[in-house]
């Protein structure tokens, strides 16, 4: 496996190696040894699966309390996937990342906890793996908007068109009045 940091420390975007012949493909999605050779010790305890259509983004998403670190890869289809720090006493507070992760690139993203998530799915739809290192706990969901201009993420949307959004998401806090971590 290839561990690339992103340019938000603890992020990091994952390459798994592939094994290929006639038969098609085997890779290791997730290695305790490796991953703690590069610092990151996770320990999870649930496994989800999510699938959205084109022009959807989902996000930007995190737990206040039982925060989760999320181990994501695309299945099938593409989407773009951000990373927010939302750690009130980082120096790269409010900063965002992203990565093109595909079915095709088999690549993963490590999105530790103090991080908001989300992605704009790029293809006809997009189905997520996500390993988690907490369990989900809606009373303690919180949703930064989206397109909050302050974040200044830069969603590669077709044609200035509007996405596909749940209400909570078209409800999500700027990050000036969103709860964060210290």
């Amino acid at each position: 496996m290839e561990f690339v940091p992103t340019r938000l420390p603890g992020v990091v975007l994952i390459t798994p190696k592939e094994f290929e012949d006639q038969r098609g493909f085997f890779m290791d999605t997730w290695h305790r040894k490796l991953f703690e050779q590069e610092g990151i010790d996770a320990n999870f305890v649930q496994d989800s699966h999510s699938g959205s259509v084109a022009g959807t983004v989902r996000g930007l998403h995190y737990q206040i309390r039982q925060a989760q670190g999320k181990l994501i890869r695309v299945v099938r289809g593409e989407a773009f996937d951000v990373a927010v720090d939302i750690r009130k006493s980082s120096p790269d507070f409010g900063k965002w990342t992203s990565e093109v992760l595909s079915a095709a690139n088999r690549k993963m993203i490590w999105i530790p906890p103090g991080f908001a998530h989300g992605f704009f799915v790029l293809s006809k739809t997009a189905e997520f793996e996500y390993k988690c290192t907490d369990y989900y706990a809606p009373e303690h969901e919180r949703t930064l908007l989206w397109d909050d201009p302050d974040i200044g993420i830069d969603w590669p949307l077709p044609g200035g068109e509007k996405p596909v959004l749940s209400d909570k998401d078209q409800a999500g806090l700027p990050l000036k009045e969103a709860q964060v971590y210290e």
